[in-house]
């Protein structure tokens, strides 16, 4: 019987292949070429892949039709270190052969004797590849052989092969490896490179080695140059990748053109960038933005011919079978980005009127921005310790991590100044090159606390041989978001274990800002930062004494609500209270004033 996707398929096709399971495939042999006939025939009239599963007796236990990227696999009883005794023998109809990501994990995940992929084109046999089990340093992978002939495929000596990975199997130590293991490839420079590792380690990558090739034009096909393409499929296969990352943004052409070739998954940083704040997001709103980013990425980077598919219409000429599931991903889509973009609209207003009673209060607002790993949620935290107002209850620091994008949830503490004055400090979310532009503006709600800041802490990693690009990068972001117009306090963070190439060449090209440095982590000159950050936000407040009559002492009880009252005496004529006073209450109270 014939499994898998046989909607439409002619019964006399059905019954072509329902002959495969009569027929005997000799031991020995991975297959037979009147096999690779009957199977290359109908994924010739199907355009479909066709999946065969053979037992070590040489009997076909399944035969199975798929879409034209996947297929219905049998069911195996996988056994504790052996193999499941069972080769699966299936076709490609786009013509190339190479084994794809998800015939490796089908490989290693069932313990198969072997996968092969018979590459067909238009009715013709061009190849085969065929993948094994293998072992690296105890761990379970995968060895390609291929693209080869038919011939070479047949006439493969497998059996010797089948017997050496499973006595390899059999031993103790073994590991089965389900971890991601990436090459980077980049054309920029090996910094960014290097920044690319640094995402990948934050999103548990284990980096295998990077590719640089310098180019100053992008191939619209393959995005790098097909010879440098040849020399990563060698590396992938002799380290055993099953990951490839880019450093740049790609077209969605791009990254189907180099999974067809290199047989596993590819990537670009922005999907990665967009992996790593799903992982870390916490709050609601982050969840909401990070999911309505990866959605607006993921829109035009599915696959289809567009409009051309639209049947769904009424009218002469437009009957169909209906929504073809393309049509339905980008629907589901649309109304998805839908509903979290009302959402987030409820979000940002109710932080709009938290941001208003901040404001009415004349509470300065100060921002922590940065790079990522900086040190923001750090410098944050040791504010919030030595400047915290005696009389609120303490609230849990933000995470500190030396990782990249430790924080995204955006957080409003509290503080007190030199001068007594309350203010309201905020950790943003760090930025990075190349930040996604989707990404910053599913972050505006977020970001909106930058806009309306009163005054901007820029954090520097002063250890860090690329300070300047990174100070380059958030400025590129603040002036996205139109806050470049903002006071700005430099603040040279990680002072202790500072390049001092690195501040000179920081305070020679900003000598007209205000720097300081500091270390977060070692309490090193944090006074200083607060007394700086007290000279520079403008004071609102008016210091005035007020005389308040024992018989409208309502009035006593709305200054202590609104204002900070400094002194409190009770005199003969009345209770007199000298307090910091916003303009609205300065009018309001002219009466009372001394």
């Amino acid at each position: 019987m014939v499994t898998g996707n046989i909607d439409g398929v002619k019964n006399s096709l059905l019954a072509k292949l329902d002959e495969i399971y009569d027929m005997k495939i000799p031991k020995y042999d991975i297959l037979t070429e009147e096999l690779v006939e009957v199977i290359s025939y109908a994924t010739s009239i199907l355009n479909r892949e066709i999946s065969v599963a053979i037992d070590r007796k040489g009997k076909v236990i399944s035969v199975a039709i798929g879409d034209s990227s996947t297929v219905e696999m049998p069911v195996i009883n996988i056994k504790e270190k052996k193999l499941s005794g069972v080769r699966v023998i299936h076709t490609h109809p786009n013509g190339n052969s190479r084994l794809s990501a998800i015939d490796l994990s089908a490989l290693t995940s069932l313990k198969l004797d072997c996968i092969v992929a018979v590459g067909v084109l238009e009715g013709v046999i061009k190849d085969a590849s065929i993948g094994f089990c293998d072992v690296y340093n105890d761990y379970l992978g995968f060895e390609c052989v291929g693209p080869i002939s038919i011939g070479n495929t047949i006439n493969y000596n497998f059996l010797q092969k089948l017997k050496y990975i499973e006595e390899t199997l059999k031993s103790d130590t073994l590991v089965e490896d389900d971890s991601e293991r990436a090459i980077l490839v980049g054309i920029d420079s090996e910094e960014s490179l290097n920044e690319l590792s640094e995402l990948a380690k934050a999103c548990d990558v284990k980096c295998l080695t990077t590719v640089l090739q310098k180019k100053d034009k992008i191939d619209t096909a393959l995005f790098i140059g097909s010879g440098k393409v040849e020399e990563i499929n060698l590396i992938k296969q002799g380290l055993g990748a099953n990951l490839i990352i880019f450093d740049d943004e790609m077209a969605g052409s791009q990254v189907r053109n180099l999974e067809e070739i290199f047989g596993v998954k590819v990537i670009d940083r922005t999907t990665l960038i967009l992996e790593i704040f799903a992982k870390r997001a916490r709050s609601r709103e982050a969840k909401i933005q990070v999911e309505l980013a990866q959605l607006k990425y993921r829109m035009p980077r599915l696959t289809g011919l567009g409009a051309i598919l639209s049947r769904t219409g009424g009218g002469i000429g437009t009957k169909g079978p209906g929504e073809k599931k393309l049509e339905i991903d980008k629907r589901h889509i649309r109304e998805r980005v839908y509903e979290l973009t009302k959402e987030l609209e409820k979000v940002r207003k109710n932080r709009e009127v938290q941001r208003e009673r901040r404001s009415s209060n004349r509470i300065p607002k100060i921002s922590l921005v940065g790079y990522t790993n900086a040190g923001k949620s750090t410098l944050r935290n040791k504010l919030c310790l030595v400047a915290a107002p005696q009389d609120i209850n303490k609230k849990e620091n933000v995470l500190e991590a030396d990782m990249l994008f430790a924080t995204l949830d955006i957080t409003t503490r509290a503080i007190i100044l030199p001068d007594n004055r309350v203010s309201a400090l905020t950790d943003t979310v760090g930025f990075v090159r190349k930040l996604p532009h989707d990404l910053v503006e599913a972050f505006k709600s977020t970001l909106e606390e930058v806009i309306y800041s009163d005054l901007l802490i820029h954090v520097i990693d002063s250890s860090n041989e690329f300070a300047l690009e990174q100070i380059d990068a958030v400025e590129g972001v603040l002036n996205e978001l139109g806050a470049t117009d903002k006071p700005i306090i430099m603040v040279l963070n990680k002072i202790d274990k500072a390049n001092v190439n690195i501040v000179t060449e920081v305070k020679t090209k900003y000598k007209n800002m205000e720097i300081l440095d500091i270390s977060a982590k070692n309490d090193i000159n944090l006074d200083k930062l607060l007394q700086k950050i007290c000279d520079m936000v403008p004071n609102k407040l008016k210091k005035i004494s007020y005389m308040i009559p024992y018989d409208k002492q309502s009035n006593v009880a709305f200054l202590h609500r609104n204002s900070k009252v400094l002194e409190e005496q009770f005199l003969e004529e009345g209770t007199k209270i000298v307090a910091e006073v916003n303009e609205e209450i300065y009018n309001k109270y002219l009466q009372f004033m001394l």
